[in-house]
């Protein structure tokens, strides 16, 4: 499946104007890049894949339409898909992009 094109154009609305963001294929979809680390992604599977603090997974897997991110089999702290459900609305997915991006620029650049 191809990432949501419509979904990735309304993640860069809320990102273009961040210092050091670029645009990279990654895990079957479009992510979002802050000074080299991953914050969001338009995910190939549908809705988001998102970069998050590993000490507030539980918590944000208790929200709505999250769940936890699994790569060859074992689930990854610090990584959550939203369902497409999740990011419906703007106010929806200003919430997660925010929570991506301000991750992202929490830690040391990478280039």
């Amino acid at each position: 499946m191809a990432y949501d094109e419509d979904l990735a154009n309304r993640i860069r609305e809320l990102v273009l104007s961040e210092p050091g963001v670029t645009e990279k294929k990654m895990f079957g979809g479009l992510a979002f890049l802050i000074n080299g680390n991953m914050s969001v992604s338009a995910s190939g599977k549908g809705g988001l894949l998102l970069h998050v603090d590993p000490d507030e997974t539980d918590a944000l897997l208790a929200k709505p339409h999250a769940h936890p991110f699994e790569m060859s089999g074992r689930t990854m702290q610090g990584w959550l898909r939203v369902d497409p459900e999740g990011v419906k609305t703007k106010a929806q997915l200003q919430r997660w992009v925010t929570r991506g991006v301000d991750y992202a620029k929490s830690l040391p650049n990478k280039r």
